[in-house]
């Protein structure tokens, strides 16, 4: 009976402390919390009326002074880890320890956030259960603390009829991004939903994309596997409006043309297309070729005015073999400097290529040309190759006399001066043209488009020659990691145990440690 008389005190602060913690980890249990808390209060005030006398004594105690200053350093510190803790709050940075950087966004969305020049409005439709609630608002987190221009907010649909309704929402899950005037929405919680949305709601204007046809090129309409219709859809991801263009049945080029993309010609252009084609890139234009081997011979002489090389060639990969392809799948994996490549560290296949160099001297038309990237040292140039349904090793392997060894190049980009206008002051004249040439067009097809980075590599390509160098990076990734869910409670009795009761207990088992030596 004394034992209890001398430790009500304990008992009753033990259930309070149970009370708040039961409180906060089922908050719709309330009645538990609220008994906990009463029968602590009550064994506080038992504690003191049983013990008055001895208490009234022990205030004008020398131990008592001391345990008042320990009070007040416990408090101290516990007020100065407070302020510590909410100055990292404010200013903080975020760790990613994880091997494959799970919990980081790609360099792609993180440059979308950070050249964010107005505030984006972000509001997350979620029933109260809706898991894709806690995967989106984690991935807000991280998009808003690279951009203080994000804003975001979610929505009980059961709560807020009238925003329902407002906003015309059909499907839980919805999510609206506002910039201005312009929205977008999306029912998705990847990462490169919420980029493709912000680019689309802070882009002022759609730039337009034109394909070629009418040379049997491949088209953005076909899903088969060699279409381009992948293309087409992550273009569009990107804020692209693509569209198609035949060059022959129009007089003048389309002038809201941002890109002019050429994507495998079987037959060569006519000559006033190619004329047409020059006097878009003399005047600022963007083009994009695409040429395969053994196809539209005419293009050979016609790029070398602008610094490419192309050669009557396929290229040979010995390589190619270890991942179970033939010897006509180069590998590129090294990459040079430039904007396109930066950030960029994936291996790009070509089937079936040709030879693309830059010519050195330049031509008059050139201002800078640059090769992107080369094949292995496995890999050779085969001269004067004609391709025959059963090829032997021998009528594969490198001759010296004609082959060229690699490292070799299948992609390479060019500027182009700007013409000068008859009568024109100096410094007057319209902006450099851009141009790009592969030496092949499978590589993007819908084939290979998902192969390594080849899809990346296009993108970039094209994103470089429109000036769009936000876009120029990694995609972000389309998968999610795998995560343990736990319901609000057990997240909750997680934190309380290992944030707040384990620190506790250990700052009491050292404070009575310290209090018994002292008293020694």
């Amino acid at each position: 009976m004394d034992k209890i008389k001398k430790n009500l005190n304990t008992i009753g602060v033990g259930l309070i402390f149970l009370a708040v913690v039961a409180f906060r980890v089922w908050p719709f249990k309330k009645a538990i919390a609220l008994g906990l808390a009463l029968l602590g209060i009550a064994a506080v005030g038992v504690y003191i009326g049983l013990n008055a006398r001895q208490l009234k004594k022990g205030l004008g105690r020398r131990s008592f002074l001391y345990s008042g200053n320990l009070l007040l350093i416990v408090v101290l510190v516990l007020g100065i880890l407070t302020l510590v803790n909410i100055f990292f709050a404010r200013h903080h940075h975020r760790f990613d320890f994880t091997e494959s950087k799970l919990h980081s966004l790609s360099d792609q969305s993180i440059k979308v956030a950070q050249a964010l020049k107005n505030d984006v409005h972000i509001k997350g439709f979620f029933r109260e259960g809706n898991m894709g609630r806690v995967r989106m608002e984690d991935l807000l987190k991280i998009y808003a603390y690279h951009s203080p221009k994000l804003k975001y907010e979610f929505i009980d649909p059961d709560k807020n009829p009238a925003m329902i309704k407002r906003y015309e929402i059909t499907q839980d899950g919805t999510t609206i991004f506002e910039c201005g005037d312009k929205e977008n929405r999306i029912t998705a919680s990847t990462e490169e939903d919420v980029t493709n949305a912000l680019i689309k709601v802070t882009r002022e204007k759609k730039k337009i994309i034109y394909f070629l046809e009418g040379h049997g090129e491949h088209s953005t309409e076909v899903t088969e596997e060699n279409g381009f219709s992948f293309v087409k859809d992550e273009l569009g991801k990107l804020g692209y409006e693509i569209k198609k263009q035949q060059l022959a049945l129009s007089e003048n080029f389309p002038k809201d043309c941002a890109l002019l993309v050429i994507p495998g010609p079987v037959k060569d252009l006519l000559p006033n297309e190619l004329e047409t084609i020059e006097n878009y890139l003399r005047e600022g234009g963007r083009v994009f070729f695409m040429v395969d081997p053994q196809t539209a011979p005419g293009l050979v002489p016609y790029l070398a005015k602008f610094g490419f090389r192309l050669e009557n060639d396929i290229i040979v990969d010995s390589m190619s073999r270890l991942i179970g392809g033939d010897y006509f799948i180069p590998t590129l994996n090294e990459y040079e400097s430039h904007e396109i490549t930066k950030a960029f560290r994936y291996a790009t296949f070509f089937p079936f290529a040709r030879l693309v160099e830059t010519i050195d001297p330049k031509p008059e038309a050139v201002s800078t040309s640059q090769v992107l990237g080369r094949t292995s040292t496995n890999s050779w140039s085969k001269r004067d190759f004609k391709l025959k349904e059963k090829m032997t090793l021998k009528e594969i392997s490198f001759d010296k006399a004609k082959d060229k060894l690699g490292p070799l190049s299948v992609a390479a980009v060019a500027t182009i001066k700007p013409k000068a206008e008859p009568g024109a002051a100096a410094g007057t004249a319209s902006k450099e043209g851009r141009m790009a040439v592969f030496g092949d067009s499978d590589m993007a097809t819908n084939r290979y488009y998902n192969l390594s980075g080849n899809g990346n590599f296009f993108l970039n390509t094209a994103n470089w020659l429109t000036e769009e160098s936000d876009l120029i990076s990694i995609q972000p990734r389309t998968s999610n990691p795998r995560a343990v869910q736990l319901t609000p409670s057990q997240g909750k009795l997680i934190f309380w145990v290992s944030v707040i009761i384990l620190p506790l207990l250990v700052l009491a088992f050292g404070i009575s440690i310290w209090v018994r030596r002292r008293a020694l």
